[in-house]
């Protein structure tokens, strides 16, 4: 039995004082700086690129309900089919009482990318311009006709949006079969093929029961209070969401099998972002998802259209000491080099991120402390990435920050509202070295961040980074890399499996070293990364690359060259033409 579950069943966890859960916990002694330089620069280059419309999130000075604080994510995908990722907003609202009016309507909102390094706002064209209080957004070709679709979870009604061709959208979501009956809190999603028919299914998890009519005020009981300061309340002391699991029969709608599949089965965790990948190595996909303030669940695949929640035997439900955590984002990657995936889950203020190993098996262990993650306690973490970010052949760890209680920096100022983003550069071993103002004045600079999209939007062979602030502009964060290593960049188009080859393991082997993605279709926080898996080569001049397609067979690419965007397609190998490159 895994240490957290065996404390877990011993101890009941203690409920705080408070709506969010903490461990209070001090950070580690930090050692003395590598000196090793970090190629990788960060600037941020949003206005100069066109994104400069804020992402209206709830109230500005201060924030009377939950719904206000959680914030959206963001994707970078490429939605005209030209090469070049373009960027999707979400969007919150404000409440009809709050004084800080938006000066012009929230919507979703959809840039295209004009491969020139600037976005064009294609909102009003797109169908994509909906309202509302918009939690993540999912991407995969549902209907399997070759272009990107998009669903979008909001508190009220999600949307499934059908991509028409060229970048043009229709809401699709009653005609699916996805309409709810009644008002949800939609949080995490993620479009993947759990039965390996070639069709993308849809997992959806709901964060908590909201009902602005019933929620007490700031400071009217302890879950309303943080540090003595009165503030919104929960997620402790509301109910939590279900969540439910949609099988896509290809015909263009979806039947709910939440009840036979065992996902219905899982509830009392308050689910944020959603992770679908295979973590025990069976070529079947699994669904993690990260809970706020209470266990997280991991869904393992049985094979028979059935899921197993395990995530308390296998070690990530809780951390080491079977402490919950207050789960938001999700890096999902192999910073080892083992070949399996593990998983970095990002946390509140007085806490450290957490980093889970997999032994192979789907089975992990927490080694925060000794990877080095612990000595960061200062941030409420959001959105995180497990990306090579210097293109060294090591996958380096990030997460955005953000606070969520804008009225305690009045009195705490040691707990600021708008914080900056933190890299952990990959020391190798499995080590790490915390960095901000070396990594560039794009981490160091200090915003209400939330979502974070991982991706090369300039293509030209490093990651960048777009993220979601709360009431401002977002950031784009452009990777100016000097003197880092070769790369290699993978687009994937499923034949019999699905188009977008959602699900596929890709493991690249380069300079003695091996290292597995997958195509996830959400991670982070709330988020969608760029679908090409990206590896950094360090030295290496080409790789050997095995692709896993979502249906299990395994096709292998050698001596492929570095430094370029490569296109695989499903049971004819690379394709003599690259994608659009810079």
């Amino acid at each position: 039995m895994r240490i957290a579950a065996f404390l877990a069943l011993l101890v009941p966890v203690t409920v705080c004082a408070q709506g969010v859960a903490t461990r209070s916990v001090k950070p580690t002694p930090r050692g003395k700086p590598s000196g090793l330089p970090f190629h990788a620069r960060f600037v941020d280059v949003a206005a100069e690129t066109g994104l400069t419309k804020p992402v209206i999130y709830g109230g500005i000075r201060s924030k009377s309900y939950i719904l206000e604080t959680t914030g959206c994510g963001a994707a970078l995908v490429d939605l005209d089919a030209d090469g070049w990722l373009d960027v999707l907003l979400l969007t919150g609202s404000r409440l009809p009482e709050d004084p800080d009016k938006p000066a012009e309507e929230a919507t979703l909102r959809l840039y295209r990318n004009q491969r020139d390094g600037t976005f064009k706002d294609v909102t009003e064209t797109s169908g994509l311009g909906r309202g509302g209080w918009a939690s993540s957004v999912t991407a995969g070709d549902y209907d399997n006709d070759g272009d990107v679709d998009l669903f979008v979870t909001f508190w009220g009604q999600n949307a499934l949006f059908r991509n028409e061709g060229g970048g043009a959208f229709s809401e699709q979501t009653k005609e699916a079969g996805l309409l709810e009956e009644a008002t949800r809190w939609g949080s995490g999603a993620a479009f993947f093929d759990y039965d390996r028919d070639g069709d993308l299914d849809l997992f959806v998890a709901n964060y908590l029961v909201f009902d602005m009519k019933r929620i007490p005020r700031p400071g009217e009981n302890n879950t309303c209070m943080w540090k003595g300061v009165p503030v919104n309340c929960g997620p402790r002391g509301l109910p939590p969401g279900r969540h439910s699991l949609h099988r896509n029969e290809g015909n263009g709608k979806f039947t709910d099998v939440t009840a036979p599949s065992g996902v219905g089965k899982a509830a009392g965790s308050y689910a944020m972002t959603v992770a679908a990948a295979d973590f025990d190595n069976d070529g079947w996909t699994d669904i993690y998802v990260a809970c706020d303030s209470t266990p997280s669940f991991l869904f393992i695949n049985k094979h028979d259209g059935t899921f197993a929640e395990t995530g308390l035997e296998r070690g990530v439900a809780l951390n080491e000491d079977g402490m919950e955590q207050a789960g938001m984002g999700l890096g999902i990657g192999d910073f080892n080099l083992d070949g399996s995936l593990d998983i970095f889950k990002t946390h509140f203020s007085d806490d450290t991120s957490i980093l889970y190993r997999n032994d192979g098996k789907g089975n992990f262990d927490d080694v925060t402390i000794p990877a080095g993650i612990g000595v960061e306690t200062r941030f409420v973490g959001w959105g995180a990435g497990m990306a090579d970010l210097d293109n060294d052949g090591n996958p380096d760890l990030m997460l955005v920050t953000g606070a969520v209680y804008p009225e305690v920096e009045l009195k705490l100022p040691a707990y600021p509202f708008r914080t900056p983003r933190v890299v952990f550069r990959s020391l190798g071993g499995g080590k790490f070295e915390e960095l901000i103002e070396a990594a560039g004045p794009g981490i160091a600079a200090a915003h209400p961040s939330r979502g974070a999209a991982f991706g090369d939007y300039d293509n030209d062979g490093d990651v960048d980074v777009l993220v979601v602030n709360l009431n401002e502009p977002p950031s784009l964060l452009r990777n100016d890399l000097k003197g880092g290593g070769n790369w290699l960049k993978v687009q994937l188009t499923g034949t019999k499996s699905n188009r977008l080859a959602i699900g596929a393991r890709v493991t690249a082997f380069y300079g003695g070293k091996k290292q597995a993605q997958e195509v996830l279709s959400q991670a982070s926080f709330y988020s969608l990364n760029d679908l090409r898996p990206h590896f950094g080569l360090g030295a290496a001049t080409e790789a050997d690359l095995e692709i896993r397609w979502p249906n299990g067979t395994v096709e292998r690419v050698e001596k492929v060259a570095a430094n370029r965007i490569v296109q695989v397609r499903e049971g004819s190998g690379l394709v003599k033409e690259p994608a659009p490159s810079r």
